[in-house]
């Protein structure tokens, strides 16, 4: 373990409105990382995993929103965990290595021992004490989250190899065309301060490069070269790859659940994921019922407090209600997440669906998609303030707010 003098900072990459494209319809009303999963915005469950960190100063949001957009998220985190949270807006792209570089004056304030990077579109169970143990038996500049995945799917991401025994980083190589390894890269690093150092020299090597390239006659004559500007720099193509071999980069493995959260239906899988952790980490936000006072309750479940739902309803498994909703008689709720103030009627059904704020589902409506987290209409979404009528049957369907729907839809984008 260290010594209590040692501080530690996180870092929590949360993108911005032109990374979130693949999020609509639902992020046009709120930025991704705030887009409530098992009832608590998405960049909640990092920063509750950061909170868990020993000797934790600070925690840095980093990203391209505006900064108003996150302030009344970041003043309530910070008292409801009791730790500082701060924003920080990206003035232009810098790059994965680059975006913590830009602020290494912030981040180093606290002068930590060990700093964490975390991007917020991940959903795993973040073993972040576990990692900052294991980086500390290793050495080196950092240490990275990893899992082992099918061969068919590594090639989406980045693949690494590593030393079965000491758990070195030996060769990296982000989404290769031929199959490299089934430990793939989960987003999530500890490194110590030295990583300022490593982004750095890529920098000065670009520099170095622009600069050999001007006084080049032979360079002059070739086409304008499109390469990256030097404060540009990519943590795993520029920093990763070149550096793997050199022991200044580890693995931690982890055998629980990961995914990335690119999607609305994604989101919906990883809304379930966070929920049966629950069951560990926090029961209290987990609902029950037996059909008598309240709803039949199966699985995991949350119901916001302010939420009325009917006890002959039954909900679950892998649900959950927001504030202000209404759910009525009869009515069966499987696989969705049901946001603000939307009110779903008498023996409606909603599954493998997101049903957006201030919608509507009348009675004895169905809404719902086959499942298919990966499938662009595999999960049905509702976009804000959608009216489906009664007697209305929308299956693998995406509607874009303020429509109404008093016909049945099939495998549809409405817009």
């Amino acid at each position: 373990m260290g010594s209590s003098e040692e501080r530690v900072v996180a870092v929590i990459m949360v993108g911005g409105p032109t990374k979130g494209t693949r999020f609509r319809p639902l992020s046009l009303n709120i930025p991704k990382p705030l887009f409530p999963l098992a009832g608590q915005p998405m960049v909640h469950h990092p920063i509750s995993a950061c909170k868990r960190i020993p000797n934790l100063a600070q925690i840095y949001l980093v990203g391209f929103y505006e900064e108003r957009e996150f302030a009344l998220f970041v003043s309530s985190i910070s008292n409801e965990l009791r730790v500082p949270v701060r924003y920080l807006k990206e003035d232009k792209p810098h790059g994965s290595a680059g975006g913590l570089y830009n602020f290494r004056d912030q981040i180093m304030e606290e002068n930590p021992s060990h700093i964490f990077l975390l991007n917020c579109d991940v959903c795993c169970s973040f073993p972040l004490p576990e990692m900052l143990d294991a980086h500390r038996s290793y050495g080196g500049i950092g240490t990275i989250l990893v899992i082992k995945v099918s061969p068919e799917t590594a090639n989406q991401f980045g693949e690494l190899v590593a030393d079965p025994v000491s758990n070195e980083l030996l060769h990296y190589t982000e989404k290769p065309e031929t199959f490299v390894s089934d430990r793939i890269n989960c987003g999530v690093y500890v490194f110590t301060p030295d990583i300022f150092t490593a982004i750095q020299g890529v920098s000065t090597q670009r520099k170095d490069r622009a600069t050999l390239r001007r006084v080049t006659s032979f360079e002059a004559l070739q086409p304008p070269n499109r390469s990256l500007p030097t404060d540009f720099v990519r943590l795993d193509q520029d920093i990763l790859s070149p550096l793997a071999g050199k022991k200044q980069f580890y693995i931690y493995e982890t055998r629980d659940f990961w995914e990335q959260i690119k999607t609305p239906g994604m989101s919906l899988r990883c809304s379930g994921l966070y929920l049966s952790q629950y069951r560990v980490t926090a029961t209290h936000l987990l609902a029950s019922g037996d059909g008598l006072k309240k709803a039949t309750i199966s699985g995991d479940v949350y119901i916001h407090p302010s939420a009325k739902v009917h006890p002959t309803a039954k909900i679950g498994p892998n649900v959950s209600i927001s504030a202000n909703a209404r759910i009525g008689a009869g009515a069966r709720l499987v696989s969705c997440i049901i946001l603000d103030d939307v009110e779903t009627k008498e023996n409606a059904v909603v599954i493998h669906a997101i049903v957006g704020w201030k919608s509507s589902i009348g009675r004895w409506s169905r809404v719902q998609g086959s499942g298919d987290y990966n499938a662009k209409l595999g999960v049905t979404i509702l976009g804000e303030s959608v009216t489906v009528e009664d007697e209305v049957v929308v299956i693998n369907s995406i509607v874009l707010p303020n429509k109404t729907l008093n016909v049945s839809v099939q495998e549809e984008i409405i817009l």
